[in-house]
């Protein structure tokens, strides 16, 4: 069964399924919204990465990541689907960036493409789900999701 209501302004997708209850948020596309800045996660946020886990879920067939403030919540948390799993970064930050290109991306918060600069290689820092450091270097497509992703985070519209 599926319920769509309204709860304190926002409008939810409720999912019951006979794994539980999923929570799917509305994809945020007011651009004023989407410009501000992110602030940093903690353990209390936890609840927003599995609405992150559930609305990417729902938005999977067009959709490989997102960041907390498309579904209306101004912290630094993303998601990438990584295609057999999905990776949660809490808090990321990109520390080394290689060999910059120039590409066109669509967003599921906006209409159309857009010409924007990423980098074939990145470093990332980033808290896991159960917040432990990490450290890993991403490639190719999955660099260029992770940075699309953190210009949300930074309040910056592709």
């Amino acid at each position: 069964m599926y319920l769509r209501i309204k709860y304190l302004g926002m409008s939810l997708g409720i999912l019951f399924t006979w794994k539980g209850i999923i929570m799917i948020r509305e994809i945020i596309k007011d651009e004023a919204v989407l410009q501000q800045k992110s602030v940093p996660a903690g353990p209390g946020d936890l609840q927003i990465v599995q609405d992150l886990k559930d609305t990417l879920l729902a938005h999977k067939e067009h959709c490989v990541g997102m960041a907390a403030n498309m579904i209306g919540f101004h912290k630094n948390i993303i998601i990438i689907s990584l295609g057999v799993f999905n990776l949660v970064m809490i808090n990321p930050k990109i520390n080394k960036k290689f060999k910059p290109y120039e590409t066109e991306e669509g967003c599921l918060s906006l209409v159309g493409t857009r010409k924007t600069k990423r980098y074939h290689s990145i470093e990332v820092t980033y808290l896991d789900e159960h917040f432990k450091q990490q450290r890993q270097t991403f490639s190719d497509f999955p660099a260029q999701i992770i940075q699309h992703e953190l210009d949300h985070c930074q309040g910056i519209i592709i």
